[in-house]
């Protein structure tokens, strides 16, 4: 009884109650397909180059979801998706991890990875339809920073907690058999997370499914807003230096000095992704979601771009110098992730205003959409990039991949 009206009482009064957890849960299937995969398959002797290109096309799922997101409204309520990915999400984690020790492991984890991925985008559409249906644009702003700030703790906890367990694990265990436990314990951590999600989401009046009838409305109306093609250029471009930078970073950090690398264990990557990292992250994920709260997007939004971009600098400086120091090492990538936690919000927040109107969710889920897009080609790419130039001169051009969006980022219209 008690527990019953605890659980009342936290899905009716706080959306700090399961704001968090959604976009933590939204967030850790994504990072362990996209970059989680990356450290798994460099620890398994995958070369950088088909690591990158083959790790890229996981961005497909979320490139093309636009296309199905109708349906998640059109089948059931956003609640039931959020809960049925969930589940199903545990269960491709489990299958990745009895694969990994097999002899096909690469095409096999491969395939499991792009159906997790397809599992992942309807949740990430279902959940944040829902955020924006269940909060009032007051709150949307508030707990912009939050969800950001949590969803990158999820990335975190996956690029950081998860790997650094594999590399504790490996010490005790086959390289292989450590990383199968991992990935079993993540899976057990999505199948909590859909129990708790089934006692604490709220139903929402507003969670209703759509009529077939307004699926060609709905795109037509997308691709009509005011300023569309500024808008999708934005889209694209905006993360062109970090969608290469994510799929480079933590080989440049684990590989050897003789090829330019930093030479850490995959202990000391997870240490400092799940460290530094996550306080960097959570200050500036929930600095820009307060800032952005109380002085509104138009006044934040420069800070916050210059705050995303410059960054990328201090990959520049470990490629030149390669420090040994593991505290600067850390302090530097610490520095990057403040930055980005800080500097995303802008990103969100604009995207939220661009999907405002009657289909804000299948909106949403079409703006993302193109982002994946910006996201999976440069990314598919970066690693014949960095093989080609050296990692110097990567760090180097992914200075100069920002700058397209930075310069978008003065022509795109805010409207609060």
């Amino acid at each position: 009884m008690y527990v019953y009206f605890f659980f009342s009482y936290m899905k009716q009064n706080n959306p700090s109650f399961w704001v968090p957890t959604l976009y933590f849960a939204e967030g850790l299937p994504y990072v362990l397909v996209m970059t989680v995969s990356v450290i798994l398959y460099k620890n398994l002797g995958v070369s950088n180059a088909e690591i990158a290109f083959y790790t890229s096309w996981l961005y497909l799922p979320w490139v093309i979801k636009p296309l199905w997101s109708p349906f998640v409204d059109l089948l059931q309520k956003k609640r039931f998706w959020i809960l049925s990915m969930q589940l199903l999400i545990g269960a491709g984690l489990a299958a990745i991890a009895f694969t990994i020790p097999t002899t096909n492991f690469f095409q096999i984890t491969l395939a499991l990875f792009w159906l997790l991925a397809f599992s992942s985008a309807t949740h990430d559409v279902a959940a944040d339809g829902f955020y924006m249906l269940a909060l009032s644009d007051e709150k949307q702003s508030f707990y912009v920073g939050i969800r950001n700030t949590f969803y990158r703790v999820a990335m975190i906890t996956g690029q950081g907690l998860m790997v650094m367990v594999a590399g504790l694990l490996s010490k005790y265990y086959d390289i292989r058999i450590a990383w199968s436990i991992t990935f079993l314990l993540a899976a057990g951590i999505f199948i909590v997370l859909s129990l708790y999600h089934f006692f604490v989401l709220p139903k929402s009046d507003l969670d209703v499914k759509q009529p077939l009838s307004k699926i060609r409305e709905l795109f037509v109306s997308f691709f009509q807003k005011k300023g569309i093609i500024t808008s999708l250029s934005f889209l694209l471009l905006y993360l062109l230096g970090e969608a290469q930078l994510a799929k480079i970073a933590s080989p440049f950090l684990l590989d050897n000095f003789d090829v330019g690398g930093l030479a850490l264990s995959t202990e000391q990557v997870g240490l400092i992704y799940g460290t530094i990292g996550v306080v960097a992250l959570l200050v500036g994920g929930i600095v820009g979601g307060v800032l952005a709260s109380r002085y509104g997007l138009k006044r934040c939004l420069w800070p916050m771009v210059l705050a995303m971009n410059l960054p990328n600098l201090v990959y520049v400086y470990l490629a030149m110098v390669q420090p040994q120091s593991f505290a600067l090492i850390a302090f530097c990538v610490g520095i990057e992730q403040l930055g980005y936690g800080f500097g995303f919000t802008a990103f969100t927040l604009y995207l939220i205003q661009l999907s405002d109107g009657e289909f804000k969710t299948a909106h949403y889920a079409i703006g993302t959409g193109i982002m994946a897009l910006g996201m999976m080609i440069p990314g598919m790419f970066a690693g014949y990039i960095q093989e080609s130039l050296g990692y110097t001169d990567f760090f180097i051009w992914i200075c100069i991949c920002t700058l397209p969006g930075i310069f978008l980022a003065s022509k795109i219209k805010i409207l609060r």
